[in-house]
């Protein structure tokens, strides 16, 4: 879907199309969106954001309308990152803040952690670290993020067992992680969720960025476990869904970054589709600080 305000662009960076929107003026601020989700995710909360910003809204690659490589290996969030260090790049911009929800938000710690230099501010939003959530895993983790491991079952069976009905099982998705029903998000926002789930290629390519996370970017999270975040931090959670039960979200983060606030917006897990208003207000005070 079109974000009110925004103008719309494609161009290749490493070797993969790259989708974006992009609106507002003042300094730069890269918004990243999750799974099963597109840039649609900010339809409302980015046109609030550009009143201050220059706010700029890609597809991760594998998702929506950016391209959907092959192998495995082209899905870890080192290369999500170097895709959106290019990104920015190509925009004139060498420093940014980030704002990422889900595999977004894995994709900005990834960023913070490779590129310090060029996060100026970074939000995560309703993770605990990668490492954090599979070493060690427990039950009751596991029973509410099943899905990390049936995606990253080998081709073709997870994408067999979606294809047959997307929408299902996508919307099941959208439910499951706590504080949601349909009627809770925008009907235009959705009509673009399904459009974009209902392609082969992306479903191979949401399957393959689960798939990579356990082949590589786990090894990568272990490789860096005393590494800090530089910048200022927030970390915003869901409070009535799966990861603010599971986690003390603070002490999650506390060894990860070196500047943190924390904060619980009422909702489940996609509080960003649920309550935009208070998201996008939430983002303002800590990017104004």
């Amino acid at each position: 879907m079109h974000i009110r305000g925004f103008s719309d662009h494609r161009a290749h960076f490493n070797d993969v199309e790259i989708a974006w929107s992009q609106g507002g003026d003042g300094q730069p601020l890269l918004l990243l969106h999750g799974f099963p989700q597109t840039r649609a995710l900010w339809a409302e909360i980015a046109p609030i954001l550009a009143q201050s910003y220059t706010v700029i809204c890609p597809d991760l690659r594998g998702y929506g309308d950016s391209g959907k490589p092959q192998a495995v290996s082209d899905y870890t969030f080192r290369k999500m990152a170097q895709d959106q260090i290019a990104l920015m790049a190509h925009l004139g911009y060498a420093r940014f803040a980030v704002v990422g929800h889900d595999r977004g938000a894995r994709v900005a710690h990834r960023l913070a952690l490779d590129v310090p230099e060029a996060v100026t501010r970074v939000a995560f939003m309703d993770i605990v670290p990668t490492h954090t959530l599979l070493e060690p895993l427990r039950r009751d983790v596991a029973q509410a993020y099943y899905h990390w491991f049936f995606l990253a079952q080998p081709e073709p069976f997870p994408e067999h067992m979606i294809g047959h009905d997307p929408n299902a099982y996508y919307e099941a998705c959208l439910l499951g992680w706590g504080a949601a029903n349909l009627e809770d998000f925008s009907a235009d926002q959705m009509d673009a969720y399904r459009r974009s789930w209902c392609d082969p290629d992306t479903i191979r390519g949401m399957c393959n960025d689960y798939r990579a996370t356990l082949a590589q970017d786990f090894h990568d999270d272990a490789a860096d476990l005393k590494a800090r975040v530089a910048c200022p931090a927030l970390i915003v959670y869901g409070a009535d869904g799966a990861m603010g039960r599971a986690f003390d979200m603070r002490a999650a983060w506390a060894d990860k970054c070196m500047s943190l606030d924390v904060v619980g917006i009422p909702g489940g897990h996609f509080f960003p589709d649920t309550a935009p208003d208070q998201t996008a207000q939430v983002l303002i005070e800590f990017l104004q600080q």
